[in-house]
């Protein structure tokens, strides 16, 4: 496992982010149709291109896994591929993100209860909570900060 910092945001590497976002929203966001999740994905290779700071976990092949970004110190998004759930990554690049880029909140689905219990353990608590996300969709968020 290797963690990189996106320089050159490719078309194949974009695509292949693209993979472990949909494997990751299909294992965790069950709270969303197969036809919202094929909307939201058409947003997500922008979102990759124009996140100003975008990480990724490799395996051993130089695949990417998983992938996170940052805006200033927020987490802005994470997800790990279905297949390497539960073996530790998501908590690599956390901890990553905090000790590189002093990330100290983000904002989570209610509906995930997974992540959320995942970001507590990782130290984050609950500040805040909307009825709806940031498109106005009718799925609440969660805005953690990192309890120092």
């Amino acid at each position: 496992m290797e963690i990189i910092e996106a320089k050159d945001r490719t078309m194949p590497l974009i695509e292949q982010l693209l993979k472990v976002w949909e494997s990751s929203v299909k294992a965790t966001h069950l709270f969303l149709s197969e036809n919202e999740i094929e909307n939201i994905k058409r947003y997500v290779p922008q979102a990759l291109k124009e996140i100003p700071c975008l990480i990724i976990v490799e395996d051993e092949n130089q695949v990417p896994v998983g992938f996170m970004g940052i805006v200033e110190q927020h987490l802005e998004m994470l997800f790990i591929s279905h297949e390497k759930r539960g073996k530790g990554l998501g908590k690599e690049l956390l901890k990553y993100a905090i000790e590189k880029y002093s990330v100290n909140d983000l904002a989570v689905n209610e509906q995930n209860p997974l992540a959320k219990g995942f970001y507590e353990h990782m130290g984050f608590e609950v500040y805040k909570r909307t009825e709806c996300d940031e498109q106005g969709n009718p799925y609440p968020l969660l805005y953690m900060r990192l309890d120092r």
